[in-house]
């Protein structure tokens, strides 16, 4: 009897062997595809069915659950599970550190601290460790004394899973994109890597009261079965970046970088970035620099300081440039990610290498244009915590916006919350547009101040732009566009301990149309200027000033009323009268021609005076015939915009002479073929 009892427990002994290798073996297979949460999951009943006394596999199995649980972000079971790797002696040294390094994210700053001493003893230059160090002892000094930043969880957009990545969108800031894996993404499945449903972008809209409406799924073919977040858009709107994350059981799991062009209100078909050809690294959360011509995104790829860095490549007009690691002293041998920017040109961050509360902080990276580096700054308790943090997006250039956080929650899953840091801006607000037409989202300003700045502003869909200026500073802004003459404001920026916004007009005029010059007025019946042209007139010298490579014609034009021959005379010596004007305030006579075209060419209705005159449409021609088929105040007001003074550019290469000119066109062809050379 007692040797059949042996033999009964030996082979209960060898089956339960047999299930912890089995299931072992399923554990190293979802970790080795990135199924952190189905690893966990194995490594768990694995552990389990090690025996009591077997403490060399007992901690194996226990570091790798918590390698498994601080990967979902399940800080409470991961300190838990690094503490029995610890107890058993795991102969990973690294646990002691994976330890102290989610303590610290959960708060527990002293028995952190004394883990951290104890690594420190082992490994006495570790960076993460030293920096951890420093966090447990500076976080609950933060955390004692809060800084200004207001923080607020917004009910509106939040569910009972994760939402995160926010980003505020359109050109008044009126729309906010944000991932999400509420029960009502696409699919069925949940994620082996998460255990929720698989992560698609949302969006939430403002109201014509101001208040942000339920949000909804994205409109156009971006969300799919796979995970879709952290995304980002170009400067004009048009062309939306994000992290694709698609699902594969039998391969690892690399995230990607795709991009969507917006048709009308809905995203077309994505497309994948060919970024770099290595395809063993991660390419993921992408950020557009203000001025349009990097893309930031997050990598493991080989070269970097350590984890996962922040990258960059240039943006083509036909793919991207090489890649290079933006390094320290931004990256570190921890996790930087999540990067995004503010128009002024600082990049926020998160990071758990540099010293902070704990898990991912958010940091503030400001150019030191000097140096030639980057000065770090942790912003701190409260918008940072023991949590992650991550994923700031900003209303403009203000300090106020929206980011995520996993604090509070003991499932790890993050919350979108808002922020606001009182604040006192100047600022400057800009409208590119074509005059007598609509905005110029192609434009760009070119801004200088008597400080020492300056910088390339592009403008946003709707042609505006906005910039801080600083106080006592003086500055030239330049506004610009291919096929339009340049438009110069000038501001002074005056201090005051309140917050003060400029706004500036640039109409630019377009180089192949006539431009109509407004309020020009003469003498009834005369060619005489009237003293109320003056202001349009010095305008108008003012631009041949800043354009002094043009030259123009001035045509005068008469309604259908009078003698033909009569109104020819008379419309030419108007244009006449507007150049002698511009001659007398020192526009040379060869850039000037004068052509009175009478009632020979009558108006054609642009697409904007449709829009103000619901009596036209676009395209009509106002014609005697036309006109007289109008009511006796229609025709009036028709009579009145034939009745115009108006210029056309003839040349833009006054000054110039044609070796100059020539070998200008050269110096454009040579850097044309250097660009298509580098692409």
């Amino acid at each position: 009897m007692r040797t059949i009892i042996l033999y009964i427990i030996a082979v209960f002994a060898l089956v339960s062997c047999s299930n912890e290798a089995i299931l072992t073996k399923k554990a190293e297979q979802a970790y080795a595809i990135g199924e952190y949460y189905n690893a966990a999951n194995f490594y768990k009943k694995a552990y389990a069915k090690v025996p009591a006394k077997d403490k060399a596999k007992r901690g194996e199995r226990a570091y790798m659950m918590g390698e498994c649980y601080r990967r979902i972000g399940q800080t409470q079971k991961s300190v838990a599970a690094y503490q029995n790797a610890v107890r058993y002696k795991c102969k990973d040294s690294t646990a002691i550190l994976s330890l102290a390094r989610q303590q610290l994210k959960a708060g527990m700053y002293k028995q952190a601290m004394q883990n951290f001493k104890d690594f420190l003893d082992i490994d006495p230059t570790n960076e993460l460790a030293k920096n951890g160090l420093t966090s447990a002892e500076l976080a609950p000094q933060w955390k004692a004394k809060p800084n200004l930043y207001q923080i607020k969880k917004e009910a509106v957009f939040n569910s009972r899973r994760s939402d995160f990545c926010p980003m505020l969108a359109g050109d008044d800031f009126t729309q906010l994109i944000f991932s999400t894996t509420r029960s009502d993404t696409e699919g069925d499945e949940e994620s082996g890597i998460t255990g929720t449903k698989f992560a698609d972008l949302f969006i939430s809209k403002k109201n014509e009261e101001g208040k942000w409406q339920q949000p909804e799924k994205i409109e156009g073919e971006v969300n799919t079965e796979y995970d879709e977040g952290a995304s980002c858009l170009s400067a004009d709107g048009k062309t939306m970046y994000f992290t694709r994350c698609s699902s594969d059981p039998d391969y690892p799991r690399y995230a990607e970088v795709w991009q969507s062009q917006r048709s009308d209100a809905a995203w077309g078909k994505p497309t994948k970035c060919e970024i770099s050809r290595d395809t063993l690294s991660s390419f993921a959360h992408p950020a557009v620099s203000p001025d349009g011509q990097w893309l930031y995104f997050v990598s493991d790829m080989p070269g970097g300081e350590g984890g996962l860095d922040i990258w960059r490549t240039r943006i083509l007009s036909n793919g991207f440039g090489g890649v290079e690691n933006v390094g320290r002293p931004i990256n570190t041998p921890g996790d930087e990610m999540f990067p995004c920017f503010k128009p002024s040109g600082e990049l926020y961050f998160s990071s758990d290498g540099h010293p902070g509360m704990g898990g991912l902080d958010i940091f503030k990276a400001t150019p030191d244009t000097i140096n030639k580096t980057w000065i770090i700054e942790n912003q701190q308790y409260p918008l940072n915590s023991s949590a992650d943090e991550y994923g700031m997006t900003f209303d403009g250039v203000h300090n106020r916006g929206y980011y995520c956080s996993s604090r509070g929650d003991g499932k790890g899953w993050e919350h979108i919350y808002s922020f606001e840091l009182p604040e006192i801006l100047h600022t400057v607000t800009g409208w590119v547009y074509e005059k007598d037409g609509y905005e110029l989202p192609e434009a760009l300003v070119y801004l200088v101040g008597n400080d020492g700045t300056n910088e390339k502003l592009s403008v946003k869909g709707d042609g505006s732009f906005t910039y801080v200026m600083k106080p006592d500073v003086e500055y030239v802004l330049l506004g610009t566009c291919k096929g339009y003459l340049n438009v110069k404001q000038e501001v002074a920026c005056e201090f005051s301990e309140e917050s003060t916004d400029t706004t500036l007009q640039f109409p630019l005029p377009p180089i192949n149309i006539p431009v109509l010059i407004d309020n020009i007025f003469y003498e009834f019946d005369k060619a005489d200027l009237t003293p109320e042209s003056t202001e349009a007139l010095d305008r108008l010298v003012t631009m041949m000033e800043e354009n002094t490579n043009i030259t123009i014609e001035l045509g005068a034009h008469c309604d259908y009323r009078g003698n033909d021959a009569y109104n020819q005379k008379l419309s030419q010596r108007r244009a006449e009268s507007v150049i002698k004007y511009m001659i007398e305030h020192g526009v040379k006579a060869d850039r000037l021609t004068a052509v009175g075209y009478g009632e020979t060419r009558p108006k054609i209705i642009t697409k904007k005076l449709a829009e103000q005159y619901k009596f036209v449409a676009e395209n009509d021609t106002l014609t005697e015939a036309y006109i007289l088929k109008k009511s006796k105040d229609e025709q009036e007001v028709l009579n009145s915009l034939n009745r115009r003074t108006e210029f056309k550019v003839l040349r833009t290469t006054y000054g110039t002479t044609l070796k100059e000119y020539e070998s200008s066109e050269a110096e454009d062809k040579n850097k044309k073929k250097e660009e298509e050379v580098e692409e």
